[in-house]
C-alpha cells in the first residue's frame, strides 16, 4: 500500500508524458510551408467532405502503365514537387500528386486522420478518370509513407514503394515502442498490405536511419524488395544512384500485373 503512491505517481507522470507526445507531435511532423510559386493552371481542384479544397497535379504519361500517387515528404508543397516530380514522368510514370491540409495554397489543418481521408480521394479522382486502382502504386516518401502504407492496406493498389520512411512516427525519436498514440504505425499496418513492396533507403540518412527500413522490410508480405543505397542520405536518393534508381522503379513496375 506505501508503493501505490509513488506507483500512481508513476503511471500519471507517463501519461502525461504520452498526451504531451500526441499534442506536440503534429506541430514537428507537419511544418506547414508557404507557397513558393503560384498555382498552376493544371492545378486540379478536389473538394473534401468537410469543405476544404485540396490542390493536386497530374502529370500523365501516354505511354505509362502505372500512376504513381506520390505522398510527399514534410515540408513538402506544390511548388517543391513540381520542380522534381516530371522526372519521374521521363521514368516512364504518371504522377498525381497533392498538398497537404495547411500547406502552401491549401488550406485546413494536417493530421493523421485527414491524411488517410485525403489518399482516398485522390484514388478516387484517379478511378473516376480513368485510372483503375490496379494501375496505382502508392509511393510514400518520409513523412509521406503514412498515407501510402495505409491506402495500400486498405485498396486493392498495383504496389507500394516507400522511400525514406519510418516504422512509427514516435519511434523516429524514441526508436523504442515505449510511448502510447503513435502516429502512422507503418510497420505494424504493413502486415494487412498484400499487394508488392519496394523499400528504398539511404544508409547515412540522418533524419531516419536505415534500421527503419529494414524493419519495414522484415514486416512487410512477399514479393517485396530491399534496396540500402550507401551513402545516401535522407532525399535526394536519385543523385546518387543516378540512372539505377529510375531502373529500380522501372524493375518493380514491371513485375506487377495491372491490366
Amino acid at each position: 500500500m506505501k508503493l501505490l503512491g509513488p506507483f500512481a505517481l508513476l503511471v500519471a507522470l507517463y501519461l502525461a508524458v504520452c498526451l504531451l507526445a500526441r499534442l506536440v507531435a503534429p506541430g514537428m511532423m507537419f511544418l506547414r510551408p508557404p507557397a513558393r510559386a503560384p498555382l498552376a493552371p493544371e492545378t486540379i481542384r478536389l473538394q473534401t467532405p468537410d469543405g476544404i479544397t485540396l490542390h493536386a497535379r497530374h502529370w500523365k504519361n501516354p505511354e505509362a502503365k502505372f500512376t504513381l500517387l506520390y505522398f510527399s515528404g514534410n515540408g513538402e508543397e506544390l511548388g517543391a514537387l513540381a520542380s522534381y516530380l516530371p522526372e519521374y514522368v521521363k521514368a516512364g510514370f504518371s504522377v498525381l500528386t497533392y498538398e497537404y491540409r495547411g500547406y502552401g495554397h491549401t488550406q485546413g489543418t494536417p493530421s493523421e486522420a485527414n491524411c488517410h481521408a485525403d489518399a482516398r480521394l485522390l484514388l478516387a479522382w484517379l478511378n473516376e478518370n480513368g485510372t483503375p486502382s490496379d494501375r496505382v502504386i502508392a509511393f510514400g516518401f518520409s513523412l509521406g509513407g503514412g498515407s501510402a502504407v495505409e491506402l495500400a492496406r486498405t485498396e486493392p493498389l498495383a504496389g507500394l514503394v516507400l522511400e525514406s520512411t519510418f516504422v512509427s512516427a514516435y519511434r523516429v525519436m524514441t526508436r523504442w515502442p515505449i510511448l502510447l498514440g503513435d502516429l502512422f504505425p507503418n510497420e505494424r499496418r504493413l502486415s494487412a498490405v498484400h499487394c508488392p513492396v519496394l523499400i528504398v533507403h539511404g544508409t547515412a540518412d540522418p533524419v531516419i536511419p536505415d534500421w527503419h527500413a529494414r524493419s519495414l522490410y522484415a514486416a512487410a508480405n512477399k514479393p517485396k524488395r530491399l534496396v540500402l543505397v550507401p551513402g545516401g542520405g535522407h532525399g535526394g536518393l536519385e543523385t546518387v544512384l543516378r540512372d539505377d534508381y529510375w531502373q529500380t522503379l522501372r524493375d518493380f513496375a514491371a513485375t506487377l500485373p495491372g491490366k
